[in-house]
């Protein structure tokens, strides 16, 4: 059986995951569900509170491959998810931002939405997200964004148990016979790719620089 991880998008902004170029990718952030997530596996994530999106769908993701941080740096079907923040919006919170200095432990994190703003180095963010220096990647997916999809009703209340509940953290395990109930709805949303935009693009974006 599948495992189903679900969280809160706290940042609707097209980065974790980001969905452009025809592939779902979940490069940074949530260190444990890409640590430990499968091929097969789905990640779901579900609306804030703080964005007025509570009980609603804002992606869902089969996984269909994993890569290192190495790897998705240099694979050529992954450069155009490399950040530039002179390029289009959608190029400028590219996702392909780690990868390892000339074959040594330490790593380089390249000018994106987690460096500060002048281009340097966020610590906390590389420590962070290179914990778990894995991506999650998928063609069979749905990225809602600002067009999210109301979880059903029969979703909210099983027995008690809502599927959107999920706190600050991630959810993985559920009551019997939940997870097939989600897989059933999930499954059936995804595929058709990016619908709608990231939500949080109506908020400013940081100042280009140089």
């Amino acid at each position: 059986m599948p495992k189903v991880y679900s969280y809160i998008v706290r940042y609707d902004i097209g980065f974790a995951p980001n969905p452009y170029f025809g592939v779902c990718t979940l490069a940074t952030c949530k260190p444990k569900i890409r640590k430990n997530a499968e091929v097969g596996d789905w990640v779901v994530g579900f609306g804030s509170v703080e964005n007025k999106r509570s009980g609603q769908l804002v992606f869902g993701m089969q996984v269909e491959e994993t890569l290192t941080y190495d790897e998705y740096w240099k694979d050529p079907r992954f450069q155009s998810k490399k950040p530039n923040r002179r390029g289009s919006v959608r190029q400028q919170y590219g996702d392909n931002v780690y990868h390892s200095a000339g074959g040594t432990s330490d790593w380089i994190q390249e000018d994106g939405r987690h460096s500060w703003d002048d281009g340097s180095t966020n610590l906390g963010h590389l420590e962070r997200d290179t914990s778990a220096p894995r991506v999650l990647l998928s063609k069979r997916f749905a990225y809602y964004g600002r067009d999210s999809v109301i979880v059903p009703v029969d979703l909210r209340n099983i027995d008690g148990f809502d599927v959107c509940k999920v706190g600050r953290a991630h959810q993985v395990n559920r009551p019997a016979g939940v997870d097939e109930m989600l897989i059933d709805w999930i499954s059936g949303c995804c595929g058709d790719g990016l619908v709608g935009e990231p939500a949080d693009w109506t908020k400013p974006l940081r100042p280009l620089r140089r």
